[in-house]
This record gives structure tokens, sequence and C-alpha cells, in this order.
């Protein structure tokens, strides 16, 4: 997903209070609809569990677990952005998959639905969402501090570096939303795709987790992992994930605790402009 787009105003952003276990539906529960080939305003989504750790389906007409995420059209979208320009007033991030990239429906399906169903502090909000023709929107909150990756990284020559106080409350508020997905999510998610940049900051440097794209359904009853093809951040993957294939819960730790050596140390988890021995942060630290 790229193309962010802050900017767009008077969308109705009303929620109802989620459960405090978000529920997928069983299989049971729902009825078996080819996906549509287009989306309109009355069209919600739900999903196939068991299709979702390998080829999620999305499909519409059900009555049970609407996602509540408002639809746009591309038109709605460019109009209130006025063809998304820059200087628009800053309400809302408006997020544009890239048609030549590497992302494609499916990511971009999976994370409507994760952000439709699962609701914390530290995690961002979906507005809605954009699926128009080959059009591909989201329409996220603002967060007006960008991600932990600039400030880490790109800080602008008038902005102070963060300070050891702030990269700890940011550390730990994205530990309680990665701790939502593993232990409060039924089935339990795991996000997959944690990194400085997908980190964004709102006032007060409060973290929310976002970029849900790659994230799975975690493994239920007596499976102690889910099976699926290594996909991620090179720098940032677990080992073990990497060799086999085996997503776990442990998957993420892993992955939490190299943004948590990036928020200590300030480098990038790989940095090719470092000196040989230095530009895997991991490797770094344990041959430190």
């Amino acid at each position: 997903m790229e193309s962010c787009f802050p900017c767009l105003g008077g969308a109705n952003n009303k929620k109802k209070r989620p459960p405090e276990k978000p529920q997928i539906p069983p299989a049971s529960e729902r009825p078996k609809i080819g996906p549509s080939s287009s989306v309109t305003k009355q069209d919600s989504f739900e999903v196939n569990k068991e299709a979702a750790n390998k080829d999620i389906i999305l499909s519409n007409g059900s009555d049970h677990h609407q996602i509540a995420a408002q639809t746009f059209t591309f038109r709605d979208l460019a109009v209130a952005t006025r063809n998304f320009r820059p200087d628009c007033l800053l309400v809302v991030a408006i997020k544009q998959l890239d048609r030549n990239g590497l992302q494609g429906n499916r990511e971009f399906f999976v994370e409507v639905l994760m952000l439709s169903l699962l609701h914390h502090p530290n995690l961002v909000s979906l507005i809605g969402y954009c699926a128009d023709g080959d059009q591909r929107l989201l329409v996220y909150e603002y967060m007006p501090l960008g991600s932990l990756e600039d400030h880490l990284q790109d800080p602008s020559p008038d902005k102070a570096r963060l300070d050891w106080n702030t990269r700890m409350k940011i550390a730990v508020s994205a530990a309680k939303g990665l701790e939502y997905l593993h232990d409060k999510a039924s089935p339990p998610i795991i996000y997959r795709d944690l990194k400085s940049s997908n980190i964004l900051l709102g006032e007060g440097y409060h973290p929310k987790l976002s970029d849900f794209g790659l994230a799975k359904l975690g493994p239920v009853g007596d499976k102690t992992h889910v099976s699926t093809r290594v996909m991620g951040t090179y720098g940032y993957c677990a080992p073990e994930y990497a060799m086999t294939g085996q997503l776990t819960l442990k998957s993420d730790i892993y992955i939490f605790g190299v943004v948590l050596l990036e928020i200590i140390t300030g480098r990038r988890a790989i940095d090719n402009t470092r000196a040989a021995g230095e530009q895997n942060l991991v490797a770094w630290m344990s041959a430190s």
C-alpha cells in the first residue's frame, strides 16, 4: 500500500462500542457466496475463516458480522479532497493501493476486515474504504506526527530526537497493541509486519499500529502454527519462520524485539550505508 493522502472533510466517523473480544464467525454461520466484482455503498463484507490462512475470500450479502466501515466511491474521495491535493484540510488520511506494487486485492481486503473487526487504543482506526473498479483506497484517522521511523531515522532539522521516556512510552504502547491482537482477538491475530514505519504517532506521541495487509489468523485448538509462504520485511522476519514458513505468535514477538532495538539504538533494522558487520542490526547487536 502506498500514496498516503492526509486530507478529507466531513466523513461520518461514529462507531459502536466493540465487544471485549472480537470474534471471527465460524464457517457454519457464513453463506457460500462468491466474491463480488464491484463494491457499492450498500455492500458489506464477511470473512471465510478457512480461506483466511490461504487465499482470503471476502463476500457480500451476509446478515451476520457485517463490517461497519463506511464505503466510498473513488469519485467521493476525489471530490472531497479536490483530486487529492496536498493542501486540503488535514482531517483523515487516505491511503491508496499502488496498482503496480506487490500488494494486491487480497492484502487490501484483509486490512479492511482486520481494522473493521478489531478496535483498540493502539490500533489505527479505519473510517472507510473504496473498492471502486480498479481503485483501492483506505480512509484512516489522521496521525499528525507521522511514523516512528520518521522520528528515529529521518528527523527534520527543526525536530529534536525522541527522548528516552518518549521512546519507552511508544514501546510499551505498541506492545499493548500487539498483546490485544494475540490475547484478546479470537482467534488470535498474527500481525507479521510490525516495523517502525508501521507505528504511527498521534498527539503526545501516542502510537498506533497500522498496515494489516499481511496479518493472519493464528493457530487455534491443538495447532501450534500456521503454514504460509514467507512474507514480511527483510531484517525483521523471525529466522524460524523464514526457514520453515511456520508462522506463530512468537514470530511477532521476535519482530517486536527488532523494533525495540531500533527504538533503543536509533538504528535501522537494515542499513546498507554502514560497515559490512553493522548493516544488520540484530547481527550487529548479537556480535557486540
